[in-house]
């Protein structure tokens, strides 16, 4: 047989994957019903998000009379004066001065309780992560009565502790069984090298594992601050000082008894929730990178 008879089957067999890469391959009726199905959802969920922004630029008579109208003009004048009356700016500061505080909080404390639990085994280790499992499954209204029993002991009522503390704990349980299953997944071989090295305990967490865990870091803090930002039930309980209420709490200045001005509600509503539906946006995949990853870890 000549080297060209040789040639040719792999010559055929080359083109002919060329022309099966270059089919496309077709759509089957299923993804194309599941596609289908997650825009409808999509849309649900955008519709009334776009209802309040559009109804922030109407009257309160415009909005009753023809809810679902778009408006005749777009005056950001009704934000302005949303801002100026409804001081979102100072209700602004104090969720961004609490939420921040506890999702560092809950980053700090949580990286390095993944860390002792994922690389050490001591007494005690089963029914701590047993604890923290409570912290996820059971509700706040469960242990409310306590929590405020013991703010009212510390005196921290009516102060911005009163929610930097629950937010945080509220918040850790999540962190640590996310960031655990990270560290769980890194090889024993990687941090016994470091230690074989001199490296100290707190030298390998802060060079080693805090690197490794910044995919979980990042989705640990959009689901914290989010939570943070947006929790009303603590804040209305603990906070009456007008000076030190966060943003859920400060939109109640737009209702009274009897009257509530519903284009400076939305108004107001808009300024505070678009800021963090473009912070989703912008972090989405880091999101989804972090679960993923940790999920297949």
């Amino acid at each position: 047989m000549s080297l060209t008879e040789r040639k040719a089957p792999s010559s055929q067999r080359a083109s002919g994957s060329k022309h099966h890469a270059g089919r496309k391959t077709p759509l089957r009726i299923p993804d194309v019903l599941f596609t289908g199905a997650l825009a409808v959802i999509a849309v649900v969920f955008f519709f009334p998000m776009l209802w309040m922004v559009f109804s922030s630029f109407k009257s309160n008579s415009a909005i009753f009379a023809t809810p679902f109208a778009l408006p005749t003009e777009i005056d950001f004048g009704r934000w302005v004066e949303a801002f100026e009356i409804g001081h979102i700016g100072q209700y602004a500061l104090n969720s961004i001065i609490v939420t921040g505080t506890s999702v560092l909080g809950i980053l700090l404390f949580g990286a390095a309780a993944a860390f002792a639990f994922s690389r050490y085994r001591f007494r005690g280790r089963n029914l701590l992560m047993g604890l923290l499992a409570l912290g996820l499954l059971l509700p706040l209204q469960s242990y409310f009565i306590a929590q405020s029993t013991m703010f009212t002991q510390l005196a921290i009522t009516d102060t911005r502790w009163a929610l930097i503390i629950p937010y945080t704990a509220m918040g850790l349980p999540l962190a640590v069984y996310l960031l655990k299953v990270y560290l769980d997944a890194v090889p024993n071989e990687l941090f016994e090298a470091a230690r074989i090295d001199g490296a100290s305990d707190l030298r390998v967490f802060g060079s080693i594992a805090l690197p490794l865990l910044r995919p979980g870091l990042a989705t640990v803090a959009i689901f914290s601050a989010l939570s943070s930002w947006n929790e009303f039930l603590l804040a209305l309980l603990y906070i009456q000082d007008d000076a030190l209420k966060t943003i859920p709490t400060g939109l109640l200045a737009f209702s009274s008894r009897y009257v509530t001005d519903y284009g400076l509600l939305f108004s107001a509503l808009s300024i505070v929730t678009l800021p963090m539906i473009v912070i989703y946006i912008v972090f989405n995949k880091q999101i989804v990178e972090g679960i993923t990853a940790g999920s297949v870890k």
